[in-house]
């Protein structure tokens, strides 16, 4: 058995995913994800496919979180896709020491030349993300509005 240099082993020679070295340096962007989407759930905007009986504030709008590099996501896509009344956020999550790679950089800086909402989002920063969400929500016109408008709607 060979031992990982970066693993703490305790008294009783267990070892957990918390233990190691690579989790605790993640940790920061983890528990700023977590507040993030506890957030979005206290407004109404919840996890994609949540049924609507475990929806406590009417829903105005969805989250869903993006696992990168993976085999059916791209490498370098926004952590986050948070949709508000039909508008779009593309949104990179960041500990308060964190930087983007250049493939992080590439993909928002082509969601934002195709006049997307693309962001990169540090907890600093959280109050603003909060109040761009209260305005989008009280302000926005609604495109589902429009969308039925034109005749566009669900049949």
């Amino acid at each position: 058995l060979l031992k990982n240099p970066y693993t703490r082993h305790y008294s009783k020679g267990r070892i957990t995913r918390t233990n190691c070295l690579w989790t605790n340096m993640a940790q920061p962007e983890k528990s700023f994800e977590n507040k993030l989407k506890r957030w979005l759930e206290s407004q109404g905007i919840y996890p994609l496919g949540t049924p609507k009986q475990d929806m406590p504030v009417p829903p105005c709008g969805y989250w869903e979180k993006r696992w990168g590099g993976g085999k059916f996501v791209k490498s370098g896509m926004p952590d986050m896709h948070i949709v508000v009344k039909c508008i779009s956020l593309e949104v990179e999550l960041k500990a308060p020491n964190g930087k983007l790679s250049d493939i992080q950089k590439q993909k928002l800086d082509q969601i934002a030349d195709s006049q997307c909402m693309s962001m990169v989002l540090y907890p600093d920063d959280f109050p603003k993300f909060q109040k761009l969400i209260q305005v989008i929500k009280t302000n926005a016109v609604s495109h589902a509005e429009m969308v039925t408008y034109a005749g566009l709607g669900r049949r």
